[in-house]
């Protein structure tokens, strides 16, 4: 038996989440309206919103065949639930004792090593997530991002530095700009000497590629994301060893000496913890700078607009500027409870994926949603740093101030700039810009 023909029970052991043989129900026949096909998440953003939005209006949750692009296909999978509505994906996110996330986030059921190599409390439930999100979260708070508010702003001004007198005016934006912020900082915060980062960029973007033609050349999925895991992994334990014998004050050192109710994080779970902040460090913020400058050349008057009163508006902007690209696409839960959602019901053991972007464009909570408005009043309730509940992203504060300090550089520096076609990331999980050609009035 294969674990789609399983559901899940929690035990007496609330950490512990064991399989039962499932009882059988009859699903629906697969929703016609298709989102679990490769050439569907092969178009772009506003194709796929075409499809969201007659979900939307005719189905909000419907029952899916199984994804093409699955990291470990797996022949007895039944489909997932599709969840398409700003509400229904808020109230999955905040329901975490009814939809778990220890079974993991993607499509797939992987293996639990592999989500315990790669995904850390990403993919685990209370209360080892608590447990395990307490020990980290006080590097992210608001207080501590202030603290190195300074050291990213002097980052960004040096990235933009690199280019902005440039004669041609004309650079590949994501390598020369985009990715160049983020690295910096989480490679700074995690104690990451210089030697390492290029390998700890690279591999953090191989994790989420596991779809793309380019970065698979020829591998099989899997194959890509376990290197590039333990990849990580060999460089957080590097890390760790130079840390114990020359602590410093950065994260790896914290977690090293952390404590919670006299519980310490052993190697393989700052390595796990690692892995995950790699690419939500990185990534995110990478790909979130990229399709806001190319909505900014869609929408000069918005680039005007926040320039009117930059240090006033910018805040507001950047939860637009969020949910206008949706970066991270989908994230799945996992029932372990009957419930209902959007008409349907759940039993336990259906995978429940929630789609972002969608929720991100939903007209009953967003006016004019395909507009990219710097002043929208409820900006902030979009889903693109997930919809609540205990695993509402942890380093949100950390991209915003990101956000904030390159868009002052870019905007007051070469505030005429266009930004060409990207070339996107082809997998179902983020909506990542490979290479984006970026022309510019240089700097005098």
């Amino acid at each position: 038996m294969t674990a789609t023909d399983f559901d899940l029970e929690m035990q007496a052991d609330p950490d512990e989440i064991v399989m039962i043989p499932a009882t059988a129900e009859r699903k629906p026949d697969h929703y016609p309206v298709d989102v679990a096909s490769k050439v569907f998440w092969a178009q772009t953003s506003e194709e796929r919103e075409k499809t969201f939005e007659v979900l939307r209006r005719e189905q909000p949750v419907s029952w899916q065949r199984p994804v093409d692009d699955a990291v470990t296909p797996d022949p007895d999978d039944p489909g997932f639930w599709a969840v398409v509505k700003h509400s229904d994906i808020v109230k999955v996110s905040r329901d975490n004792d009814t939809f778990i996330s220890g079974q993991g986030v993607l499509f797939d059921l992987l293996p639990p090593i592999f989500l315990e190599l790669t995904q850390s409390f990403l993919a685990m439930d209370n209360p080892k997530h608590d447990r395990l999100r307490k020990l980290v979260a006080s590097a992210f708070t608001p207080k501590q991002v202030k603290l190195i508010e300074e050291k990213i702003r002097t980052a960004a001004r040096e990235i933009v530095d690199g280019f902005a007198s440039e004669p041609s005016g004309e650079i590949e934006f994501v390598e020369r700009c985009a990715e160049q912020l983020p690295t910096r900082i989480f490679c700074d915060i995690m104690g990451v000497p210089e030697h390492l980062r290029l390998s700890t960029a690279r591999n953090a973007a191989d994790i989420v590629a596991w779809a793309d033609p380019e970065t698979l050349a020829g591998r099989l999925a899997d194959e890509v994301q376990i290197e590039a895991a333990t990849n990580l992994h060999d460089i957080a334990a590097e890390l760790i060893e130079a840390k114990r014998a020359e602590p410093a004050n950065d994260l790896i050192t914290a977690l090293i000496n952390a404590e919670v109710d006299g519980q310490a994080l052993d190697d393989f779970e700052i390595g796990a913890f690692f892995v995950l902040m790699a690419v939500a460090g990185t990534d995110t913020t990478k790909h979130t700078s990229s399709l806001t400058v190319r909505a900014m050349t869609h929408f000069p008057e918005q680039r005007q607009w926040l320039m009117e009163d930059f240090d006033g508006r910018i805040n507001n902007a950047i939860e637009e500027f969020i949910r206008f690209a949706s970066p991270v696409m989908t994230f799945r839960r996992t029932a372990v409870a009957e419930t209902e959602i959007g008409g349907q019901t759940i039993i336990p053991g259906d995978k429940v994926v929630l789609l972002y972007p969608s929720g991100c464009m939903d007209s009953e909570v967003f006016d004019e949603p395909h507009k990219f408005d710097l002043s929208r009043e409820n900006a902030r309730d979009h889903v693109g740093f997930g919809g609540g509940g205990v695993h509402f992203c942890l380093g949100n504060q950390l991209a915003k101030s990101m956000l904030r300090a390159l868009f002052r550089e870019l905007l007051t520096r070469i505030p005429e700039f266009e930004a060409g076609e990207p070339e996107l990331l082809g997998t179902n999980f983020m909506r990542g810009v490979k290479r984006m050609p970026f022309r510019f009035v240089p700097e005098k």
